[in-house]
């Protein structure tokens, strides 16, 4: 199992705020709109517990939501993905409002293919962090 982790990043919102708004996927639709046009995601679609997409050239998969725990943490695991991974979101208040946001990434990667996406899979998940603290909540 190989382990990916964000940078530990601030978002300006208690836990509970937080948790409530990625607890539901489906309020992630709006980062949608930020993907650039030649970006390798795309035709994503969101449900309350689940995010399915196209990603070049692996083709069509997802992550499903596998368990939230109350304002402290969310999981996700891979659908339909070639490599086996899991993605763990986990938030800690700061105070009243302000809340760290860090994402881990673990994946069974092949050697040969972890020598090819190391480098990606950790700008992945610190990219995916940034992007959730743009997120209004």
């Amino acid at each position: 199992m190989t382990t990916y982790e964000s940078t530990i990043k601030t978002i300006s919102a208690n836990n509970e705020m937080v948790f409530a708004k990625l607890a539901n996927l489906k309020n992630l639709e709006t980062l949608k709109e930020n993907i650039p046009f030649n970006a390798p995601i795309q035709d994503i679609d969101v449900d309350v517990d689940s995010i399915h997409f196209s990603i070049q050239p692996i083709g069509k998969m997802g992550l499903r939501i596998i368990e939230r725990n109350e304002f402290d943490s969310i999981k996700l695991e891979a659908e339909n993905s070639p490599v086996s991974f899991n993605t763990l979101i986990q938030f800690i208040p700061i105070n009243k409002d302000e809340t760290t946001l860090k994402i881990t990434l673990n994946a069974e990667i092949p050697m040969m293919i972890k020598m090819m996406l190391g480098n990606k899979l950790e700008d992945f998940v610190n990219q995916l962090a940034e992007a959730l603290t743009k997120i209004e909540y």
